[in-house]
């Protein structure tokens, strides 16, 4: 199978692509970001890269920063993170607080914007924002073995400036009790979080942990357990693309993790960590043409886990 050439077609396909969605246009810093762009990335077990269009062009990963989040916050308490957070889909848009109040201001599960502030307010501990902030950029750093890895600080000043619903979610949690720190702390650290910039081929190399066990090949350290990398993949593939998560593991059936900045993050286990970008939309917040793409790629590679010859 080359990889390489398949790879080549496919952003060659996505060039031609008449229907590229629509940027998000509440993040300022978002909303002029070009549609003809697209990236694709592919990260093999053994190493081997492979490239075609913008996967080195850097770009806000916005909600894919929440598995990162997520993995760094239950390595700090662990399984009591599952008494603050839920681990169902939400069957809601990724800001919405229908939920909250029947369900006593308890987010369904980490990924949506509910859950991942939660996950915020846990990485913030007893540390400044500025520290928990470091410890996120310092961590996808290690993971990709890359320094340069940085977050957009215009994006960032946008969300804060425009992120009233997730001011909203956070306030309404505080309510709860499920916010232990200041509202505007917490929002801190979360948007910067989702501000960090990165380029498709840094993408996934940073989740290569996520195929492995839980393992970084590059340097060969352990992240977290196999069984940790196992739920972590559980929930991208049932909660990654929000109310979109169905359609997404009925057309590509990988886990997989998407941002409104037109990224997706998705795992082949044992074989392949994948990243994608193109910053148009569809209806329900994810990459247009990075779900086509990465539909094309699990079709001509059989790399589906519901795929009997995957793995």
């Amino acid at each position: 199978m080359d990889l390489s050439a398949i790879v080549a077609d496919i952003a060659a396909e996505m060039a031609d692509a008449p229907d590229r969605g629509t940027p998000a246009d509440y993040i300022p810093a978002l909303a002029g970001v070009d549609p003809a762009h697209f990236g694709m990335a592919i990260v093999e077990a053994d190493g081997n890269c492979h490239l075609a269009g913008d996967a080195d062009r850097a770009f806000s990963i916005q909600s894919i920063s929440k598995v990162f989040a997520l993995t760094l916050a239950l390595g700090a308490v662990g399984d009591q993170l599952w008494r603050r957070v839920g681990r169902e889909p939400s069957g809601t848009a990724f800001n919405s607080i229908v939920q909250l109040e029947t369900e006593h201001g308890i987010p369904r599960n980490p990924f949506i914007n509910a859950g991942a502030i939660v996950v915020a307010d846990v990485l913030l501990g007893s540390h400044e924002p500025r520290e928990a902030i470091g410890e996120m950029l310092r961590f996808v750093r290690a993971l990709a073995g890359e320094e340069d890895i940085r977050i957009d600080a215009a994006v960032a000043h946008d969300e804060m400036e425009t992120g009233h619903r997730n001011q909203a979610l956070a306030h309404y949690m505080r309510a709860f009790g499920n916010l232990h720190h200041p509202v505007e702390r917490v929002l801190g650290v979360y948007f910067h979080f989702c501000a960090l910039a990165m380029s498709c081929r840094q993408l996934a190399l940073a989740g290569r942990y996520l195929m492995a066990r839980g393992v970084n090949p590059g340097p060969g350290r352990s992240v977290v357990s196999p069984q940790r990398a196992r739920r972590i993949n559980a929930l991208m593939m049932s909660c990654g693309h929000y109310d979109g998560s169905g359609e997404f593991a009925f057309r590509v059936g990988l886990p997989g993790k998407s941002g409104v900045g037109g990224g997706i993050l998705a795992i082949v286990p044992g074989r392949a960590s994948i990243a994608v970008w193109s910053p148009g939309l569809n209806a329900r917040g994810n990459s247009q043409l990075g779900t086509l793409a990465l539909e094309r790629l699990v079709q001509r590679t059989g790399w589906s886990v519901f795929d009997p010859q995957a793995g």
